[in-house]
């Protein structure tokens, strides 16, 4: 009897070790883009450095840059790179500037369609923090791998930057470049991927505040004793099935969620730019739209994520409003989205966002162009899907 009781103590030992065993969970990510002449620095990168600022979700002692080259048909050399917390507009902490390493060294060249990731570096890194990423580099691509929507100004000087350099009388443009994931050694704390457009990319957010729906989030959940990790997988214009900006989700989901370290949770909200691209086959793309979505879900549950579908917000009075059965396919798309049994719940952005009164069409206090949310609406909504999200989760 004794030593079946000594078998079980241990069992249980083991089970709790084993839940509390660090593992890597993504911080922050961007989803990597091919970079057009329109998106690229008046100059090239070539011989300047760069130094650019991400807004993280989860705290940790230890962390690993991702940096990607992927979309790039040359290799990008970098000299070196440092990180440290991020003060007023391009200024850092210099005290507490650590630079980072690549296999042991402070150089590393990208080959072209690659991406590389740091050695890990400890740093105490806060949650909720502004982190600071400073990047020289060498030779790099005519077009760079970015992430276009940073709603976040990076700052670029020439020659070679060290954590004293000033960047204020540097060239300044609104896109992230080469940085793709930071992800932090965790004890386990889950992490929540979201695949969207430019509603969860932050168009219509205020540039620098860090306001789109996925902060706000964040910053809830944590307010409200939960520490998770939130990455904001948006990409400005894009589609699910064809067309739009950027690779489809269809093509990119791989990449830009299964490949994320940690994730135990998506919430996917992303259909309304397939939807406003039709032109008289609308019908035809709802049906695509939920074919797709099953596909993910079904990608996901493979990999032991749980799945919440985000019902499509109204569009009335935007540029999408003009006939061609958009609304009724938006209708058609939202109730699957509520009544079907294939994902683990659902967040009804749609009866959240919408005007009572006329519910084809954004809260007009809520709206930026009838498409897009404005820093309000994106307060709304944030504080929303942590509410409706821990639900979800409890619920199960």
């Amino acid at each position: 009897m004794r030593s079946l009781l000594l078998s079980f103590v241990l069992l249980c030992s083991m089970a709790v070790s084993a839940q509390q065993k660090d593992v890597w969970v993504g911080t922050w990510a961007a989803a990597a883009e091919f970079t057009g002449p329109g998106d690229m620095p008046a100059r090239p990168l070539t011989d300047r450095s760069l130094r650019e600022v991400v807004h993280v979700s989860l705290g940790g002692d230890q962390l690993k840059l991702r940096l990607s080259n992927e979309f790039s048909r040359q290799p990008v050399e970098i000299k070196s790179v440092f990180i440290a917390d991020a003060l007023d507009s391009c200024d850092i902490d210099v005290k507490k500037a650590r630079y980072l390493s690549f296999s042991g060294k402070k150089n590393v060249t990208i080959g072209a369609g690659e991406c590389v990731v740091s050695d890990v570096c400890a740093y105490p890194l806060r949650p909720l923090q502004r982190l600071a990423v400073t990047i020289n580099y060498g030779m790099t691509p005519e077009n760079a791998t970015s992430h276009r929507g940073s709603r976040t100004t990076s700052y670029i000087i020439d020659g070679v930057a060290k954590p004293k350099t000033s960047f204020a009388k540097g060239e300044r443009v609104d896109h992230w470049y080469s940085i793709a994931a930071i992800d932090v050694l965790s004890k386990g704390q889950p992490c929540v991927a979201v695949l969207g457009n430019s509603i969860t990319d932050g168009r219509g957010s205020t540039t620098n505040l860090q306001n789109r729906w996925p902060d706000v989030m964040s910053e809830s959940l944590y307010a409200a004793g939960h520490s998770f990790g939130v990455l904001n997988l948006g990409i400005g214009g894009n589609c699910v099935v064809r067309g739009g900006l950027s690779e489809p989700a269809l093509k990119r989901f791989d990449r830009d969620i299964l490949g994320q370290n940690g994730v135990l949770d998506l919430i996917i909200f992303e259909g309304i730019n397939d939807l406003g691209g039709t032109r008289g086959n609308s019908e035809q793309m709802a049906k695509e739209l939920i074919e797709a979505y099953q596909v993910f879900i079904k990608k996901a549950h493979d990999r032991g994520l749980k799945v919440y579908m985000a019902t499509i917000t109204p569009f009335g009075k935007s540029f999408y409003s003009q006939g061609f059965f958009r609304e009724a396919a938006r209708q058609t798309v939202n109730e699957w989205i509520r009544t079907n049994k294939e994902a683990d719940g659902f967040i009804d952005f749609d009866q959240l966002m919408r005007d009572p009164e006329h519910p084809g069409q954004l809260r007009e206090d809520l709206q930026e162009d009838w498409l897009h949310p404005n820093a309000k609406g994106y307060k709304v909504m944030g504080d929303f899907a942590a509410e409706q999200f821990l639900k979800l989760k409890n619920s199960k």
